[in-house]
């Protein structure tokens, strides 16, 4: 039986130069529970030595966190400011664009000052890639394309991204930009599997956009699936785990790092074993039959 190619080690990030690990580590719930900085070092060095190098944060991480808005890039730049050395170890990505309880703020002086306060939390000159975290409607994407470009050109950030656009918002947006973006971060899983019948992987293969998948778990409902379709898609990623020594987890990173858009999973666990058990995706092999039967699980329908 013929088998899909392994993924990478890592993948080029875009157009950017940069190189990125195929599976990547984020911060949405660093800031919960108490954590310390001697915590969040702890998992910093975890994700970096398991062979992570992209980390993924945001401004809007943490909160509901002790200090709130931007708890967790405060964190992370505790951890930078203890142990500089660990910055060149990795491709450092953050968001904004969000700010409760106004919901989206794309306009030229809320984007500056967001950029500015990421870079002041984060204790660094440059963040590697700045997304946009969700779509202002009401911001023209030429004038958001302006201050994004001034960014860049001003040393602030390195590459370019953009976070739960659809297709066309993702288009016009990169039209305006010099600096032409190099990723997207949609909710991409075995069971939110929108981007892969929608368009927009084949967009991101189009423009050499690196997808980066947000949730690659279905927030969870694969861990613990309620649903019938739930357990369905549980049930076809068991059968490819069991086979391979791996847990169902494993098998959800593997399913879409098989993607030939070159997906790259960002594990959302605050659990060292978890970040470190995330890499064995890297072993488990998908045969096109069973990658289908994901894919037909997730759907509810044959394919046509």
């Amino acid at each position: 039986m013929t088998m899909l190619p392994p993924p990478p080690a890592t993948r080029p990030l875009g157009a950017s130069g940069l190189s990125v690990s195929s599976i990547a580590w984020g911060m949405w719930r660093m800031a919960e529970g108490g954590r310390t900085a001697t915590d969040a070092a702890r998992l910093v060095h975890t994700a970096l030595d398991a062979g992570t190098n992209l980390l993924d944060t945001a401004d809007i991480y943490g909160f509901d966190g002790a200090g709130g808005f931007g708890d967790a890039e405060a964190l992370l730049g505790d951890v930078l400011a203890t142990e500089p050395g660990l910055r060149g170890r990795m491709v450092l990505a953050s968001k904004g664009g969000i700010m409760p309880p106004l919901p989206y703020d794309q306009s030229a002086a809320y984007l500056n000052a967001a950029i500015e306060a990421s870079l002041k939390r984060l204790k660094t000159d440059v963040i590697d890639l700045w997304q946009v975290h969700r779509p202002d409607i009401l911001a023209h994407p030429q004038e958001v394309a302006r201050v994004l470009d001034d960014a860049v050109a001003a040393g602030k950030i390195r590459t370019l991204g953009v976070s739960n656009f659809t297709i066309h918002q993702t288009a016009a947006l990169n039209q305006f930009l010099g600096h032409k973006l190099v990723s997207t971060q949609p909710e991409i899983s075995p069971l939110r599997i929108d981007c892969i019948e929608n368009g927009e992987l084949d967009q991101a293969m189009m423009l050499g956009l690196t997808p980066l998948a947000w949730s690659p778990l279905g927030g969870g409902r694969l861990v613990n699936p309620e649903s019938a379709r739930d357990k369905a898609v549980a049930a076809e990623l068991d059968r490819v785990a069991l086979a391979q020594g791996v847990s169902r987890s494993v098998a959800a990173y593997s399913w879409l790092m098989a993607h030939p858009a070159g997906i790259i999973p960002i594990i959302g666990s605050q659990q060292a074993e978890r970040i470190v058990e995330g890499m064995s995706a890297f072993g488990v092999k998908w045969s096109r039959t069973d990658w289908y039967a994901v894919l037909v699980a997730a759907r509810g329908v044959p394919l046509p």
